[in-house]
């Protein structure tokens, strides 16, 4: 989904947590022409925030992957110092469809909601920023 998009979802996602209505862990079906969808997502982290962020990033991971919302494929998460010196993390991943993160039980969005917690809007970035990537093979 393209950035512009994604944060809209995170947000309706976020509204999604205070549903009453539970999911049961189940493979989720992307709908037919519905292609994977990779994305980058840049999270700038609240100073003494970063020594606990991969841990709770190794949750998340976990609950798209019981879920059945991600290929287990890439799956890559890189930290690194802006030039202000703070942290950042940077994770690229792929969603099994564009659909996945719109229509993900109420654990994802309660699992952003945690991100969001520990990260901060700094240099004109916004705390969480994402979007659709292609990914290229040498």
């Amino acid at each position: 989904m393209k950035f512009a998009h994604f944060l809209p979802a995170l947000a309706l996602l976020s509204l999604t947590a205070c549903s009453t209505t539970t999911t049961a862990s189940r493979p989720q079906v992307s709908p037919a022409g519905d292609p994977p969808e990779t994305v980058m997502v840049t999270y700038h982290v609240q100073a003494g925030q970063e020594a606990a962020f991969p841990a709770l990033l190794a949750r998340a991971w976990g609950i798209y992957r019981q879920e059945h919302l991600v290929r287990s494929e890439p799956h890559v998460i890189v930290r690194t110092r802006e030039a202000d010196g703070k942290t950042c993390f940077i994770e690229v991943f792929t969603w099994v469809s564009h659909a996945a993160p719109i229509h993900a039980p109420v654990t994802v969005p309660a699992i952003w909601n945690e991100e969001t917690s520990v990260c901060e809007a700094r240099n004109g970035h916004q705390a969480l920023e994402g979007g659709e990537v292609e990914l290229v093979s040498p």
